[in-house]
């Protein structure tokens, strides 16, 4: 990592950093190119030690933040930073490959480069234990059984900002193949207080639901960056009043996960929506608890 930076310093002077940056990475990181830009107008010191980086990355790269130091994070391991772009919240990362290898329980899922995730479940009565934070309702019976649920999104009223994190949603007792029957027979004045992505997934299922499937196509069309639990039930997608537009949404339902990339706009690009159970989680355990912690903090570090 600080042999990648001190790269760019030796570039500063003869290359464009933006263009830089965006033929190194494969496209734009927000920000980023500013530390290369410092060096080429203020002549930097080139950094011989991750300290003497973290203090230049401290002054001179561009974030979004009242606390720079909070919001750009450098260890041995990797650097971690959060910023905005005017539009939503983002961060970025550079982890050392060795901290991949140590730590997959956190870093899973940030460096799982394909969609869907692994579809296979371990045997019924395998058991998964998280140690993340997350948010527990308390809808089935009591029992070693539980479905997650890990919406990655915009600013849902759940929370202030999108990477202002509220964890992932616990549903101890169930399994995924239960869920959709459970939710829909919950009625809708029953929900209040519930958070949002529940709220959002018990107004998505209509009678007669078997699965999560239906739903999960409902959730898959629905319009904006920004979807609420109102008026879900009076669009033509949900009540097929009218055929389905054609969308770049994906969709996967395996018996033990679910998995949804909703296509926003060419701009936004994806959200992404997993519901999975003990398990799916059991037979990876490295990716269930990474994705929890992901919707747990924006620093994968973060104890």
């Amino acid at each position: 990592m600080l042999d990648w930076f001190r790269h760019g310093w030796d570039h500063a002077h003869d290359t464009d950093p933006y263009e830089w940056v965006d033929r190194e990475l494969g496209g734009n990181v927000y920000g980023l190119d500013s530390i290369f830009d410092a060096v080429r107008k203020r002549n930097l010191p080139r950094p011989h030690t991750i300290d003497d980086l973290r203090d230049l990355l401290h002054e001179h790269l561009y974030v979004e933040a009242d606390d720079k130091a909070d919001y750009i994070r450098l260890g041995e391991r990797g650097l971690r930073v959060r910023t905005d772009d005017d539009e939503v919240d983002l961060a970025y990362y550079f982890i050392d490959d060795g901290a991949v290898v140590d730590l997959p329980d956190r870093l899973a899922f940030l460096v799982h480069d394909t969609w869907p995730l692994p579809g296979n479940a371990a045997a019924a009565g395998a058991s998964f234990s998280h140690g993340v934070p997350v948010r527990t309702v308390q809808l089935g019976a009591a029992g070693p059984d539980c479905v997650f649920s890990v919406r990655l999104g915009w600013d849902a009223p759940d929370t202030y900002r999108n990477l202002d994190l509220a964890g992932a949603v616990a549903l101890p007792g169930l399994t995924l193949p239960d869920l959709a029957a459970h939710l829909g027979g919950v009625d809708t004045s029953d929900v209040d207080g519930w958070p949002h992505e529940l709220r959002l997934l018990r107004d998505l299922i209509t009678p007669g639901d078997d699965d999560l499937t239906p739903a999960l196509h409902r959730y898959a069309r629905l319009p904006g960056y920004h979807p609420s639990p109102a008026g879900i039930s009076n669009t033509p997608e949900h009540d097929g009043s009218r055929p389905h537009p054609p969308t770049r949404s994906l969709v996967r339902v395996d018996t033990h996960i679910a998995q949804v990339a909703r296509h926003i706009d060419d701009f936004f690009g994806f959200d992404q929506w997993f519901l999975f159970d003990t398990r799916w989680a059991a037979a990876h355990p490295d990716l269930a608890r990474s994705l929890l912690r992901y919707t747990a903090h924006w620093d994968p570090f973060q104890t």
